[in-house]
């Protein structure tokens, strides 16, 4: 944390930029902001095919190094290897706090697996048709489409159909599994007298069992959520912490 509470850890962001929308690549600078600054930002892909010239043209405004590579066999994706080779290195250098993963793509899950082992957070940001393995692995995933963005250019978007990574946005829902999560989460906090809990412990607590988030129930932060769950109750006390108390 730096000196006004805000987090000041050096995060890196890799980017599967043959199946990753850049229309989602602020967002996903924002929601990455809650682990530090992204000061290495890397882009990996064959740049010699039209559909990623929406990230070639970003690399240049915003600071992203492009990594090239080639489809030297078909069927083989050489570029999840160099992303893995990359994390590793990175991971083992000490120099970052924090991953990044823009992708759909389950292959990286033993990545995010061993990177974890060290204590250090991964998000992940995919599409609604993600693996539900690659999901569970990270500290956070995040459905890029609850994150909006700017609209994704034609070749762009005909890429992603063809990568099998086609954005249809996943009806938003208080299911049953959600809402055994949050009670559970809640049931595990310390409560006081009148049977409130932390919300930030909750939070935490759900987080730890899995990539829970809310942002993928159409929810900004975990008190909206929470109040939209007939469970519960929300109360904002002095100095602005929030309380929530469940109620069925």
């Amino acid at each position: 944390m730096s000196s006004n509470g805000a987090p000041s850890g050096n995060v890196a962001l890799l980017i599967d930029a043959d199946n990753a929308s850049a229309a989602h690549f602020d967002p996903v600078l924002t929601v990455l902001a809650e682990l530090g600054t992204v000061n290495i930002r890397r882009a990996y892909g064959n740049w010699s095919k039209p559909a990623l010239k929406t990230w070639a043209n970003l690399s240049i405004t915003q600071a992203i190094e492009p990594q090239q590579q080639f489809d030297l066999t078909k069927g083989k994706n050489a570029t999840d290897m160099k992303m893995t080779i990359d994390a590793m290195d990175l991971l083992f250098s000490g120099r970052v706090q924090g991953f990044g993963l823009m992708s759909s793509d389950s292959d990286f899950t033993p990545l995010v697996t061993r990177i974890r082992q060290d204590g250090i957070p991964v998000y992940g940001f995919g599409t609604a048709n993600t693996p539900e393995g690659f999901r569970r692995a990270c500290t956070r995933f995040i459905d890029v489409a609850a994150l909006g963005g700017r609209e994704t250019a034609p070749a762009e978007a005909s890429q992603e159909l063809t990568a099998g990574a086609a954005e249809a946005p996943a009806p938003l829902k208080l299911d049953d599994e959600l809402i055994k999560l949050l009670v559970d989460a809640y049931d595990s906090a310390k409560r006081d007298e009148r049977g409130f809990a932390l919300l930030g412990t909750v939070g935490q607590l759900a987080g730890n069992r899995s990539s829970f988030d809310s942002r993928n129930y159409g929810f900004k932060r975990l008190s909206d959520l929470m109040e939209a769950v007939p469970n519960f109750v929300t109360e904002k006390r002095e100095g602005g912490q929030v309380y929530v108390k469940r109620v069925r």
